[in-house]
């Protein structure tokens, strides 16, 4: 009786202790929903359904007892303040993931409260102020990144020594002044630092050298000088070392008088440039084998290349421009198969260019201008079939210009001047279809500019000044000197008159025709530029009204031309008059409705678009009834500024109408925006590029006419599961291939190129033939070379480019991230937000490739579509490299795409992201 009491008496204080501690739980739950719920996110920003438990919510994670353990909206726009998060609700939080929000104001300190939390990931917000002293509470944390936000301050010491768990501290872009505290080097287990583009000052601490785990470290754009200490070499498992940009000073490269190459077996990249260091490049550097990236440029560096650079056979890129190098260019250089880039600009190499660079057949960019190398390339360089940018200005060339780069088929920019290059153009620079730059200036060039010349229709700069070139300038076709945008024939024994075209267009930025023997009288539109005189001086023949050249004397061939132009301005006047009576009468007699009725059948015949920003009631009214007054039922979609209509016009064809909503379309912003679409719309054609067949600017409402897409957009097609399937592995590579045509055609054929800015799956648009359109330019920008190119933040959140956060400078590397994650949206089939803010993790570049495609369709083993595939995945995560710099241009993707010389090494199921990003998956075919 008496054990059975006992039994009773332990089963109540058991049952009593398990009610007491549920308690605590059960609230604790409560509040932290309540807590989530006080944010105004979840119901409001982020849609929940209120019927199921927190635990289920987009981006929250719980443990089995029901407490919130992880708050994942990465890349989920709130544009809302941090502090709303209640931080001391979540007593049991382990990772806390707030990555390009748009959360502004400061960091709480509340924060120091989550005593349990491993990972903090604030990137890319607008936060400012300083780091809270109560992030020292937080003695579990592994992995904090806050970079990108505008942190002021320098970088508290008692913060950085209570975090002995630490894996991964980035805390870039942010605009740190001071030090770097000596406390850091008690960061032992310490994989990843970053702490670029800030305002860093002082030395580099010796404790660093207690950070023998490291693997990437990244101190550049900041202000740090002094020497680089012999302790760095402890540092033995780095495989990215970046300390550009500072006033780093040493005798010689730290390689050298450090001996540390034998400690770095696995070092990747290594970027020392802009800085001070003196001395030469040390002969050990051949030793590090698994380099990929090698920039020293920006320095002082002076002696021979040495020879054993040709060891670094897994070089991409190779920069040692800016610099005092002498000596010759080693041959051993030959052996860099896989050098894409190659600068040596602006050193004191002499002697000839070694034949030996004709084997690089991965050269892409080949930059060796402003040197004293005495001998051109001759048959070599036709081998170089990838070849799209040549620089060899500024040296002693002095031979002929080789046939053979006629071969050069994708080369886009070519710079022979400042030179002794003798004998005439060749006629098979015309065989260069794609050139846009041509510079053979200052050289002692002769003989006749070939007619094959007009075969390059893409040319914008030609410059053939300061030689002694003959013949006619008429040579230039008329049809194609309106492509130009920089002329400069001058100093040169060019003869004939000037045509008419020469004067005639719009799109010059400077045309230089002076000191030749041109002759007779000057076209008119010469009068109207500011500086004619001086673009046509020194050619005695001419005469004409520019000032400062004589009159032209009376002739009946001059009376007769006269005439003609002035009948033809009286022509222009008459009709001009006819069609404003004829106007006025049709405006009266609209007040008829039968005369009404009668005159919109006779316009309907017509073509609606063929008068550009018309605002008449005519097409209005057309409008109005094609889309039933702007009818729901004809909308098939809408926007944050305006809704799409689709509407069947009188001829039959069918149309896309976008019209910007009321309130908006009286805010100069949209205003702004509307017209900016119009601007770029109609002046730019591709086939990847959405058609404007016309717009309205009517007072009562705005609206752009495009050509119909049927399938919508690409964000929509991924999400629907039907539509999704039908978007098979082909045409996703071919969306994803004219996507990339489109935005090179922006880059590099438009002058001055253009940047979309907001490139979306929602701003990708597919015809019924799933083909990709390039759509919606409201934000797009010409980028204009000798201006700042700052800008106010535009685009789509979690399509952005991570720098953009805090430089605010737009260029064409923003669009070529944007692409990257629409593309690698494509092949998953939905938005890659948690893969993008991981890529640099060592797990993730574990992931295969298969695990991350779009499971909805078949798996691919082998064969032309897993080759297309796997081609299209590399070039995206390229696109996706953190750092503007390394990633290609959209002409290089276009071009990768178009050439597809390359196959992978294994089978689809057996490659990885890491091997992707590091492009070790290809063998020339």
């Amino acid at each position: 009786m008496d054990s059975f009491k006992y039994c009773v008496v332990v089963v109540v204080w058991i049952a009593t202790n398990i009610i007491l501690n549920a308690a605590p739980i059960i609230s604790s739950s409560t509040e932290e929903a309540e807590a989530l719920l006080r944010t105004g996110w979840w119901g409001k920003t982020i849609p929940v359904d209120n019927s199921t438990s927190h635990c289920e919510w987009y981006g929250i994670s719980c443990n089995k007892l029901g407490n919130v353990i992880g708050i994942d909206i990465s890349w989920y726009y709130l544009g809302e303040e941090l502090e709303k998060l209640n931080m001391s609700s979540f007593p049991n939080l382990v990772n806390l993931d707030l990555s390009n929000c748009g959360l502004n104001g400061s960091i709480p300190r509340e924060i120091g409260r989550l005593s349990k939390l491993k990972y903090l990931l604030l990137p890319a917000n607008r936060l400012t102020g300083t780091l809270p002293l109560s992030l020292a509470n937080l003695t579990q944390i592994v992995e904090l990144d806050i970079s990108g936000n505008s942190i002021s301050g320098s970088i508290p010491s008692t913060i950085v020594s209570s975090f002995p768990n630490l894996v991964s501290l980035n805390l870039s872009r942010c605009g740190f002044n001071g030090g770097i505290p000596y406390e850091i080097g008690r960061l032992s287990k310490l994989n990843y630092l970053q702490l670029s583009y800030n305002e860093l000052t002082g030395m580099l601490p010796l404790s660093m050298a207690n950070l023998t785990q490291l693997l990437e470290l990244d101190i550049s754009h900041n202000s740090i000088s002094g020497s680089i200490s012999t302790e760095i070499g402890r540092m033995w498992k780095l495989t990215s070392l970046q300390i550009s940009y500072n006033y780093l000073t040493v005798t010689t490269l730290p390689v050298r008088s450090l001996h540390l190459l034998v400690f770095w077996p696995t070092l990747t990249l290594l970027d020392l440039s802009a800085n001070r260091f003196l001395g030469w490049i040390p002969p050990e550097l051949g030793q590090l084998s698994t380099l990929s990236l090698l920039d020293i440029s920006s320095n002082q560096i002076s002696g021979h290349l040495t020879s054993e650079v040709g060891n670094l056979s897994g070089l991409y890129s190779l920069d040692l421009s800016q610099n005092l190098l002498n000596g010759t260019i080693p041959t051993e250089i030959g052996n860099l198969k896989c050098v894409d880039h190659l600068n040596l600009s602006y050193n004191k190499i002499y002697g000839a260019i070694p034949p030996e660079l004709g084997q690089l057949s991965a050269l892409a960019v080949l930059d060796i201008s402003s040197n004293q190398l005495s001998s051109l390339l001759t048959s070599e360089v036709g081998q170089l079939s990838r070849l799209y940018y040549l620089d060899l200005s500024q040296n002693l060339l002095n031979r002929t210009i080789p046939t053979e780069i006629g071969n050069l088929k994708g080369l886009i920019h070519l710079n022979l001047s400042y030179n002794k290059i003798y004998g005439a153009i060749p006629p098979e620079l015309g065989q260069l279809s794609m050139l846009r730059f041509l510079d053979l200036s200052q050289n002692l060039l002769r003989g006749i500019i070939p007619v094959e010349i007009n075969n390059l229709f893409t040319l914008q700069y030609l410059n053939l000044s300061h030689n002694f070139i003959s013949g006619l300038v008429i040579t230039i076709r008329p049809d194609h000197i309106v492509n130009f945008e920089y002329l400069d024939l001058s100093h040169n024994h060019l003869s004939g008159t000037i045509p008419i075209s020469f004067s005639s267009t719009n799109n010059w930025q400077s045309i230089d025709l002076s000191y030749n023997d041109l002759k007779g009288e000057i076209p008119q539109g010469f009068q109207f530029r500011s500086n004619s005189f001086q673009e046509l001086r020194g050619n005695k023949g001419l005469c004409g009204s520019v000032e400062g050249f004589p009159p032209c004397t009376y002739s009946p061939n001059r009376s007769r031309n006269r005439f003609v132009y002035l009948g033809t301005i009286l022509l222009v006047v008459i009709i001009s008059l006819a069609f404003l009576i004829l106007g006025t009468v049709f405006f009266c007699c609209k007040k008829d409705r039968k005369n009404t009725k009668f005159e919109e059948r006779s316009i309907k015949k017509g073509n609606l678009f063929s008068v550009w920003n018309y605002d008449g009631r005519i097409v209005y009214e057309d409008i109005i009834k094609a889309t039933d007054n702007f009818d729901i039922r004809n909308c098939v979609g809408t926007g944050g500024h305006g809704s799409v209509y689709k509407a069947q016009l009188p001829s039959g064809e069918v149309v896309a109408l976008k019209k910007l909503h009321r309130l908006e379309a009286e805010e100069p912003a949209f205003d702004r925006s509307f017209k900016n679409e119009v601007q770029m719309l109609t002046k730019i054609r591709h086939r990847n590029i959405i058609k404007l067949y016309g717009f309205c600017l009517h007072n009562r409402c705005m609206f752009l006419i495009y050509e119909y897409m049927e399938r919508g957009n690409l964000f929509c097609a991924l999400r629907y599961d039907d539509e999704a399937v039908e978007l098979n592995w082909t045409t996703r590579v071919n969306i994803i291939k004219g996507i990339a045509h489109a935005l090179s055609y922006m880059h590099y054929d438009c002058n001055p190129p253009i940047v979309h800015r907001d490139i979306s799956s929602s701003n990708i648009l597919l015809d019924s033939e799933s083909e990709a359109f390039v759509s919606d330019f409201g934000t797009a920008r010409w980028l204009y070379p000798n201006s700042s190119n700052q800008t106010v933040l535009a685009g789509t959140f979690g399509y952005i480019a991570p720098e953009l956060a805090y430089t605010m400078e737009v260029n064409e590397k923003c669009d070529v991230y944007s692409f990257g994650v629409v593309a690698l949206e494509t092949l998953m089939g939905r938005h890659p937000g948690e893969l993008l803010q991981s890529l640099a993790s060592e797990s993730t570049q574990n992931i295969m490739l298969n695990d991350v495609l779009d499971a909805r369709l078949p798996a691919l083993e082998h064969g032309i579509i897993a080759q297309d595939v796997v081609l299209a995945a590399s070039l995206t995560f390229s696109c996706l490299r953190s750092e503007p710099k390394s990633r290609p241009t959209m002409l290089r993707v276009s071009q990768e795409f178009l050439a597809c010389k390359y196959s992978p090494t294994r089978p689809l199921r057996k490659i990885s992201l890491g091997q992707l990003m590091n492009q070790d998956i290809y063998l020339i075919k």
